[in-house]
């Protein structure tokens, strides 16, 4: 009987919790469900404010790929998300690695000067960028997309934050038994941060495919665009339908949303520094 009152005493005052988290949740979810309803209903009921999702999805699609390349640029996104992912995983890997497995102080040095790099404001570094990348020609193209994002302090220092997880025995055993360094880290370390790996995919990928500021300044070509940018393209005009932008963000929602969820327990461990 004292075990039972106990837990319903404690069921009681968690109560309060339940609805405090019940609430933030709603409020949570409810930006999406309106992007939802918005992208079914015509530009004179979301501008009313209605909430109830509508019958007008299809005209409102119909209208986006009649207005604007939406396969041109969705197929532009996945190609500049998953080029700059994989070069950035294998880069920025390789460096925290690097960085915490061959340790003095140049190195430590180095990866200060590295992090003191996170403080400059992205803007500050248009222009010459921009120059740099005009002069090499560069421009509207793939390279000239992600050569600024394949490596982050960041994501180096997640890596070597990570990294420090990493048995230093295992390295120095299997340097005995003849591996070299590279067969080191592919055959062992990789494997081992399968969690890091997938944590930083998700953060890529998704900073990657909602690129805006740098795609703007040096994706000048329309053949060139992605998601966000065609976005973008919608809210010109003297008239913004809101249905239609709402739409084209439902659009460009769902990959980020499906990468996401598919890897949200291994982002999860990863976060955490979980080695397997």
């Amino acid at each position: 009987m004292t075990k039972k009152k106990n837990k319903s005493m404690i069921q009681r005052r968690l109560i309060p919790t339940y609805i405090f988290l019940t609430i933030f949740s709603i409020f949570s979810v409810f930006p999406f469900y309106w992007m939802i309803s918005a992208a079914t209903n015509t530009m004179a009921d979301v501008s009313r404010g209605r909430l109830i999702p509508g019958a007008y999805a299809a005209q409102n699609f119909r209208n986006l790929i009649d207005q604007q390349p939406l396969s041109r640029a969705m197929g532009n996104s996945f190609a500049y998300a998953i080029s700059v992912t994989v070069i950035c995983l294998f880069i920025c890997s390789l460096a925290g690695y690097g960085f915490e497995v061959y340790h003095d102080k140049y190195k430590d040095l180095l990866f200060s000067i590295l992090l003191l790099a996170m403080m400059i404001p992205q803007v500050a570094t248009m222009i010459p960028l921009f120059k740099m990348f005009s002069t090499a020609h560069l421009l509207n193209t793939i390279p000239g997309f992600f050569l600024p994002m394949i490596s982050t302090p960041f994501m180096i220092m997640m890596f070597r934050q990570n990294a420090r997880a990493f048995p230093i025995d295992i390295i120095e055993a299997a340097r005995m038994d003849g591996l070299r360094e590279f067969q080191i880290f592919f055959r062992m370390f990789f494997p081992t941060m399968k969690s890091t790996y997938a944590a930083a995919a998700v953060i890529t990928f998704m900073n990657a495919w909602n690129a805006y500021l740098w795609p703007v300044v040096s994706m000048t070509n329309g053949k060139t665009l992605n998601m966000v940018m065609l976005i973008a393209n919608t809210t010109g005009g003297y008239v913004i339908d809101y249905g239609l932008i709402m739409m084209g963000v439902l659009f460009c929602s769902i990959p980020t949303m499906v990468v996401f969820f598919v890897l949200q327990k291994q982002f999860a461990e990863g976060i955490t520094g979980a080695v397997k």
